[in-house]
C-alpha cells in the first residue's frame, strides 16, 4: 500500500498554528509518526485535505511537504496498519462505553417510568450525538476491524431502544385526558 507522508515546519510561538494543524491531521485520522511528520492513505480524498492543508499553512507564513511513499518491506506495512487499528480502537471503545451509558439512562428511565417530552428530546439528542460521532469515526477508519462492527452494533441497540422509548412516550402522551397529538400532520 501506498502512503502519503506529510511533513510540516511550524512556529513554535503562537501556538495556535500547531494546534490547529494537529487538530486538522487528527480529525481525518492521520497517523503522527514525529512532530510534524504524518501519515494518510494514499487515496484521493486525502490528497487533497492534505494539499487544501499545506497551501493554508503556507498563508500563514510556515512550510511543509508532500510526498508519496512505500514501505520497504511488509513488517513496516503491518506497523503502520497496526497503529492506525490502535487509534481507532482506542476511539470505538470510547463510542461503546459511550452508548452503554446511554442504553442504560433509556433503561432507567423506562423503569421509573419518566415517559416525558423532555426525556425524549433529550434522549434523542443524545443519539444524534452518537450517530454523529460513530460516523467520524468510521470516516477516519482505514483499517475496519471488529470493534469497528460492534460500535455499529451498539448503535443499532442504541437507535432499537430509543425507538421503543419514543413509541411509549407519544402512546402515553396520546393517551393522556386533553392532549391532542396529531403525528401525521406537520
Amino acid at each position: 500500500m501506498n502512503w502519503l507522508l506529510f511533513s510540516s515546519q511550524l512556529p513554535t510561538h503562537p501556538s495556535s498554528l500547531r494546534v490547529n494543524v494537529w487538530r486538522k491531521l487528527r480529525a481525518v485520522g492521520a497517523l503522527g509518526l514525529q512532530n510534524g511528520v504524518w501519515l494518510l492513505p494514499d487515496r484521493p480524498d486525502q490528497t487533497q485535505f492534505l494539499a487544501v492543508l499545506l497551501e493554508w499553512i503556507q498563508k500563514q507564513g510556515a512550510s511543509g511537504q508532500i510526498f508519496r511513499v512505500a514501505p520497504l518491506d511488509a513488517a513496516v506495512e503491518q506497523d503502520i496498519l497496526s497503529r492506525f487499528r490502535t487509534e481507532r480502537e482506542e476511539e470505538y471503545i470510547e463510542f461503546l462505553e459511550r452508548c452503554q451509558e446511554f442504553l442504560a439512562e433509556i433503561e432507567k428511565e423506562s423503569g421509573k417510568q419518566k415517559y416525558t417530552f423532555a426525556e425524549l428530546e433529550e434522549n434523542e439528542q443524545d443519539l444524534q450525538r452518537l450517530e454523529g460521532w460513530f460516523e467520524k469515526i468510521v470516516k477516519r477508519d482505514f483499517t475496519g476491524g471488529e470493534v469497528a462492527g460492534q460500535s455499529a452494533v451498539a448503535l443499532e441497540k442504541c437507535r432499537a431502544s430509543f425507538e421503543v422509548f419514543s413509541n411509549e412516550v407519544y402512546d402515553r402522551q396520546a393517551s393522556v385526558p386533553g392532549q391532542n397529538l396529531n403525528l401525521t400532520e406537520k
